[in-house]
């Protein structure tokens, strides 16, 4: 997965409606070009950005890390990133504002294997468990170990670097926190069968998986308004067949018909957000008092002053 690569390469979105005629919209993406996208990729397939006349670019980051700040200094319109985050970014004044949702269901999930002897979240006392996420992802971890009476130094943290399954499959370490459309699958198609562990039913309060940020001086821009109605438009087209907008999708994109993509494609469906403009506010305060009180988050922004 040459992200670097891809990224050189921005995917840019030709609608029929004319590019002067059009309003542009760049969107950095978290990763590259996958299932977590498929509301995008129906917008686009459906037509619905070009009925609301937007011209959208897609931009795979080069660092992961990056589309919020770079959001934030101006160079782009919108950004994916993750609600589990946008508070730390918020404490530390990164001058961005949630403007949608994309998938309104939690997607982490924490995995082990069968040979772990691994069966409930206490028996990970003293175990390795595989890290490479941010401070909300950790606060998650110290949550579900919490719901089972453990602390967060009776596990040993091992930094993976992002080599979920790599480090599960070499029992490098005993549990990792994955994504439960992607390496859950990935690791079920491999006939592994991992036990799976959600957040939301250990200690930890719902959130939104993946969310649209921009900067907070354009959150009321009238074509960022026209790109989340046309994406509600692709959604309920992606629901009503999401079979059709798969065979478009690898049609125009060949690189992503695998086996997973399939799978992914398919796992992702029941946490798309229906109305991806609707703001539940009271999901990002209990979040937000979920962080600290698991003393993650220090001095934090009020929810108004990043949600929209």
């Amino acid at each position: 997965m040459r992200l670097a690569a891809i990224a050189i390469a921005a995917l840019s979105f030709a609608y029929a409606a004319a590019a002067s005629a059009a309003d542009p919209v760049s969107v950095i993406l978290d990763w590259f070009v996958n299932a977590d996208h498929e509301q995008i990729l129906a917008a686009e397939y459906c037509g619905a950005f070009a009925r609301h006349g937007l011209q959208v670019t897609l931009i795979p980051p080069a660092d992961t890390s990056s589309p919020p700040r770079l959001v934030a200094a101006g160079q782009a319109d919108l950004a994916i990133s993750y609600q589990t985050e946008l508070a730390f970014m918020a404490a530390r004044g990164l001058p961005i504002v949630r403007v949608g949702t994309l998938m309104d269901q939690p997607l982490n999930v924490l995995l082990t294997l069968p040979a772990s002897g691994i069966h409930t979240l206490a028996d990970l006392k003293g175990r390795r468990v595989g890290v490479s996420v941010g401070p909300g992802d950790e606060a998650m971890l110290n949550g579900m170990l919490a719901s089972a009476g453990l602390k967060p130094d009776d596990v040993v943290r091992t930094d993976i670097n992002f080599q979920i399954e790599q480090a599960l499959m070499t029992h490098r370490v005993d549990a990792v926190l994955g994504m439960r459309n992607y390496e859950m699958v990935d690791l079920q198609q491999k006939g592994l069968q991992p036990l799976a562990f959600r957040p939301e039913q250990h200690g930890v309060p719902l959130y939104d998986e993946l969310i649209l940020v921009a900067r907070r001086d354009h959150a009321g821009d009238a074509k960022i308004a026209r790109f989340l109605d046309a994406l509600k438009d692709g959604t309920a087209c992606l629901l009503l067949d999401p079979d059709a907008v798969w065979r478009q999708t690898i049609k125009a994109r060949p690189e992503l018909d695998t086996r997973l993509n399939k799978a992914a494609w398919w796992a992702s469906l029941p946490a798309l957000s229906r109305d991806p403009a609707r703001l539940d506010r009271d999901r990002y305060e209990i979040f937000q008092k979920f962080l600290v009180q698991r003393g993650a988050l220090k001095d934090p922004a009020p929810v108004g002053s990043y949600t929209r």
